[in-house]
């Protein structure tokens, strides 16, 4: 699979998880890129927690069940109908979760390129994200970002110190297949929208 392949076969993935161990060469292969994405001064601001223990599955999914419900009882009518039938984790199927936190700490007190962007760190995060996931799929695993929590709870349950902030919980292992369509799209919560609606030239313009 090449770069453009794996962007555009990239999806959310929630509900194909077949439950299957990710070996280990492979689950290093996909981390190994995500600890190569670039980062503000070098200055590698992440962290990845692994976590296969169903009692700790079992404690995040029930978390995520309970603020699935807070979202939905602020929804009516056809926005209620819609997100009843689209399913937001994958987090006991899949087996392994991989916690990612950004310590704003690593790097030292003068990061280099952050002075005037205090959330350069954080966007470094992201990119790693963004590696881990693009390699996942070419690997042929799916990958999905769970964002139903809550920062401190997650934080307690994987024993990250006061500095580090959980970025993602991502779930990752083998999938039945990877849909043509991605969800929110499939069951008409959003659409992608064209290029052209985003781009522009020289200054913003509405």
């Amino acid at each position: 699979m090449d770069l453009y392949d794996a962007i555009n076969r990239r999806r959310d993935t929630r509900a194909e998880f077949t439950g299957e161990p990710v070996t280990e060469d492979v689950l290093t292969r996909v981390l190994s890129a995500a600890h190569t994405a670039p980062s503000v001064g070098m200055s590698q601001p992440w962290d990845f927690v692994l976590l296969r223990d169903p009692a700790k599955l079992e404690a995040f999914h029930d978390h995520v069940a309970g603020e699935r419900e807070v979202f939905a009882d602020r929804l009516e009518g056809e926005r209620a109908e819609t997100f009843s039938r689209i399913k937001i984790e994958g987090i006991r199927e899949s087996g392994l979760g991989i916690v990612v936190g950004y310590d704003p700490t690593r790097g030292g007190q003068h990061v280099l390129g952050r002075h005037a962007i205090a959330d350069a760190g954080l966007y470094s995060v992201c990119l790693a994200i963004q590696n881990l996931w693009l390699a996942a799929t070419a690997e042929g695993l799916g990958v999905g970002w769970v964002s139903f929590y809550r920062e401190e709870f997650l934080s307690d349950l994987v024993g990250f110190p006061e500095q580090i902030r959980p970025i993602a919980w991502l779930c990752v292992g083998h999938v039945a297949g990877l849909p043509d369509v991605p969800d929110l799209e499939r069951f008409g919560w959003r659409h992608r929208s064209p290029l052209a609606s985003v781009l522009h030239e020289e200054n913003w313009t509405p």
